[in-house]
């Protein structure tokens, strides 16, 4: 008996991160950036990239000058027409235009309310602005999208206008009429509902996509919601960026779309196991080039994202991972991590050590290293977090911790004065005195960053610490600081003040040391001593002296 394959529906991605996303307060991309950008949507698999609004602002138009070669369709965002002006004769209808991309998206009002007021012009105009401004882009050979502003609140307002708008773009030769809920205040049973209507209005489901903003916290659901009414094309951005609370976030989409049912085989989409993959490398870049701190809580792509604390579940995950993961952790690039707490039992010690490359047996050994971490969680320390400074303490309790250096002095001061044209200014300066092997190296370093500002006292620790540590200063030159966070743990007289510092390497790696100290210089200190140290262990370095 001959069975037929199942042909699967295409579902288009189109990333709006490029211009979305530099809508986000305090976000403004580079030309170099955007170009960075780019290349690694285009390395994801998405159908469309949308690079901006050519001529709004110099970025944009020095992004197009010198547009990026991708395989996804290169799109230019713009406006229709003006009304009183033919489409022919509107200079920023030809900026958008003269861009040259294959294709071009045009947002163009489809609230009653909105055309009246915002624009204050009639209703026939604004269809006849949208009705030509499309047919010129099919006209001039290119793929026409129409992003309906304000789509949903216009057809819970006037669903026979706004229906009208849509129309009148499909008609003048529009590929994709894009619903767009603009305020964000949709709900999922809502756009299930409009996007089917809009389906039997005669706008097939295939030429429909889908625009959502998060400000209800459903842009992801609202997506899926339309593309279970029939909607194929999906716009997003990474990471979720976008203005007020953001755009649906693609990082959370495209999984979904790769690896859950319905959608897993009823679509077939640009981007490949392999891509998929990465998809974690890729979030993190945007981050690193917003300078922002990853969300540990993201779904899929988080740090916490497969994080499991409590003893009971540890347990299960030893004896089968799907008892509390959704998906495999490596299919997106991420990872599996057992956090250590005054949760936790010994299974999921256990499981912690494994995961370090220590193998413990002994339930003495595992009951000794149980007992500190509760102990020092009872101090204050965490190490929910502070994975790196657990392996640490792990180590010295199984007498695996090699002994590079030790530190047997620190200083650090912070002068405020002013400067010589009456400025108040501070600046910070630490030295440090380390002994390596019997020999006395003393390092002094100012707080002073690239921007000539004194970045202050634990930026100095940092710099004077791997300053000179002899033969190991090669191995940690690639450190870099990439957050730090203080937090006291109690009040009054016997404050303790807990810090905890988050460092990366040129391999990619992210760790994160505790430190607490009733002093805030000194539980960084211990924090920045537990990363070197780290790092040191990782990287395979032998104490001086040991065979």
């Amino acid at each position: 008996m001959m069975t037929t394959a199942t042909t699967k529906d295409r579902l288009y991605l189109y990333d709006t991160t490029l211009r979305d996303g530099q809508q986000t307060q305090g976000v403004q991309f580079s030309t170099e950036e955007k170009h960075e950008i780019a290349a690694a949507l285009d390395h994801l698999g998405v159908d469309y990239i949308e690079g901006g609004w050519p001529g709004a602002n110099p970025t944009d138009s020095a992004f197009f000058a010198a547009a990026p070669k991708t395989k996804a369709i290169f799109t230019a965002f713009g406006m229709t027409k003006r009304a009183g002006r033919s489409a022919e004769n509107d200079e920023v209808l030809a900026g958008v235009l003269n861009a040259g991309t294959r294709s071009v998206c045009l947002v163009g009002k489809t609230h009653d309310f909105h055309v009246t007021t915002a624009l204050g012009i009639t209703l026939e105009e604004n269809l006849d602005n949208i009705g030509k401004s499309v047919a010129h882009l099919v006209a001039q050979g290119r793929e026409a999208l129409f992003d309906a502003e304000h789509f949903f609140d216009g057809y819970k307002a006037n669903p026979d206008y706004a229906l009208a708008c849509c129309k009148v773009a499909y008609d003048a030769g529009a590929r994709w009429i894009v619903l767009c809920d603009t305020n964000g205040g949709a709900l999922p049973s809502e756009v299930f509902e409009i996007t089917g209507q809009v389906i039997q209005a005669g706008i097939p489901g295939d030429h429909i996509g889908i625009h959502t903003h998060d400000d209800t916290g459903n842009a992801v659901a609202n997506s899926l919601a339309a593309v279970n009414a029939g909607a194929r094309q999906v716009q997003g951005t990474l990471n979720g960026l976008g203005e007020r609370c953001g755009n649906a976030n693609l990082t959370t989409l495209i999984p979904t779309f790769l690896l859950k049912e319905p959608y897993k085989s009823q679509f077939d989409t640009g981007v490949s196991e392999a891509a998929l993959a990465d998809l974690v490398k890729t979030s993190r870049m945007l981050d690193d080039i917003l300078n922002r701190v990853p969300l540990r809580s993201a779904p899929y792509v988080g740090a916490s994202a497969f994080a499991h604390k409590a003893g009971l579940h540890a347990s299960a995950i030893l004896k089968d991972p799907s008892t509390y993961e959704h998906i495999p952790p490596e299919v997106v690039g991420n990872t599996r991590i057992v956090p250590m707490s005054n949760q936790a039992g010994q299974s999921n010690l256990r499981k912690r050590l494994l995961d370090m490359g220590l193998e413990v047996t002994e339930k003495a050994d595992l009951g000794r290293i149980l007992d500190r971490i509760k102990q020092r969680e009872s101090e204050g320390y965490s190490y929910d977090t502070a994975q790196a400074s657990f392996e640490l303490e792990a180590r010295r309790e199984l007498g695996r911790m090699p002994e590079f250096f030790t530190v047997e002095r620190y200083r650090a001061t912070v002068e405020r004065r002013r400067d010589a044209k009456g400025r108040e200014i501070h600046l910070s300066e630490v030295t440090v005195v380390v002994n390596v092997a019997g020999e006395r190296h003393l390092s002094v370093s100012e707080g002073i960053m690239a921007d000539g500002n004194d970045g202050g006292p634990v930026n100095a620790l940092s710099k004077a610490l791997v300053k000179d540590l002899g033969p190991y200063s090669e191995m940690i030159s690639d450190m870099e600081l990439v957050d730090f966070k203080v937090r006291i743990t109690n009040g009054g007289t016997e404050a303790r003040t807990r810090v905890i510092i988050d460092f990366e390497d040129s391999q990619g790696r992210r760790w994160s040391t505790v430190g607490v100290s009733s002093n805030i210089i000194d539980a960084s200190f211990e924090a920045l001593l537990d990363a070197v140290l780290w790092k040191l262990v990782r990287d395979g370095a032998k104490a001086l002296g040991a065979e």
